[in-house]
């Protein structure tokens, strides 16, 4: 993540990051309400420095059913403060005392009936408030960038949790392409880092040339709010409009077998990255993924930011579903 390019230049401050649990504070944004009915026990759920799988695993034990029973729509940082939905299928059995939870560190805040699991990704977003200490640099500066922030918005990176320690997962999946086997759960976290280290490059690429917020001829938009996309067609006053209104984003690829749809200079741009990282695309291709897209351009809604005593600044922000806060703030500071 550090070698990639920045949008704004060189970050106009030092700082650090999670120096506590609570400088990195998270809140799902479910986007609909439980039905109240259901043999599902939807639980809103605060945790600090623990893991989601790990709370998943405690909360199925605590209420005596297999760990399957037990979902949630996305992973989050164990290095935070974090509220989230879980479901717990009870199938015909009264909810326990969810306030006896025996886990100081774990508190089950609400609970209510519900009429089905919730499924991974089943998230409109997720709210953001952070602090950087020890924030150090030209505070003016900082505004502006965090003007620019608001305006425009940032690259849309993969964060470096997608990648695994010191990277790693994509040397992973180069070696299971090669033919190493793994189990089914890490095949998926390898192939989600195949697929997001090209898309990264493409990214990077168009962030050098200054196109991750504008078009290149042939592109390919995605829809704000959704997975779907459109294009090529010719870049059009009204296209011009909705990009304003962020409306749409201009695309990159989530690779897959067959042709990613892009033509001209942004189609020669995707298919050269791909070629330069043919084993992974290869092996994405083989493995039967679908060519998808994502958006290059990532504008975090309601974007505040406030300096507290001393040197510390508090960023509070909403991001939709997928993205990720890290590549928010690494425009604003250097973490150290």
């Amino acid at each position: 993540m550090q070698d990639l390019p920045r949008a704004f230049g060189e970050p106009p401050l030092t700082a650090r990051l999670r120096s506590a649990p609570e400088d990195f504070r998270v809140e799902e944004i479910l986007g609909y309400d439980a039905d109240g009915v259901g043999e599902h026990a939807l639980l809103w759920v605060e945790k600090r420095g623990a893991n989601t799988d790990w709370v998943a695993r405690e909360l199925a034990k605590f209420a005596g059913v297999p760990q399957v029973a037990v979902g949630y729509a996305g992973l989050k940082d164990r290095h935070a403060v974090t509220r989230q939905a879980f479901s717990v299928q009870l199938a015909g059995k009264p909810d326990p005392d969810w306030s006896t939870f025996p886990h100081a560190e774990v508190k089950v805040l609400a609970a209510t009936r519900h009429s089905r699991k919730l499924k991974r990704g089943a998230l409109r977003g997720n709210r953001f408030v952070l602090v950087l200490r020890e924030a150090a640099g030209d505070r003016a500066a900082t505004e502006r960038v965090l003007e620019q922030i608001a305006a425009r918005g940032v690259p849309n990176y993969f964060g470096e949790q997608r990648f695994g320690r010191e990277g790693g997962n994509v040397a992973q999946a180069r070696a299971m392409f090669a033919g190493r086997r793994v189990d089914r759960d890490q095949r998926s976290f390898l192939l989600s880092a195949a697929r997001s280290h090209i898309f990264n490059a493409v990214l990077a690429a168009r962030v050098e040339r200054g196109a991750w917020d504008t078009p290149l001829e042939g592109e390919i938009w995605s829809l704000a709010g959704s997975r779907s996309w459109f294009g090529p067609e010719p870049f059009t006053e009204a296209l011009a409009g909705r990009l304003a209104r962020a409306d749409i984003h201009p695309s990159g690829p989530l690779w897959g077998q067959g042709e990613p749809p892009s033509q001209g200079e942004a189609g020669a741009l995707e298919r050269e990255i791909a070629a330069a990282n043919g084993e992974l695309a290869a092996g994405l291709a083989a493995a039967r993924m679908e060519q998808e897209r994502r958006p290059l351009r990532l504008l975090p809604r309601d974007l505040r930011w406030r300096w507290l005593d001393g040197d510390a600044l508090e960023l509070s922000f909403e991001l939709p579903a997928g993205a990720y806060a890290t590549v928010v703030v690494r425009e604003l500071a250097s973490i150290v």
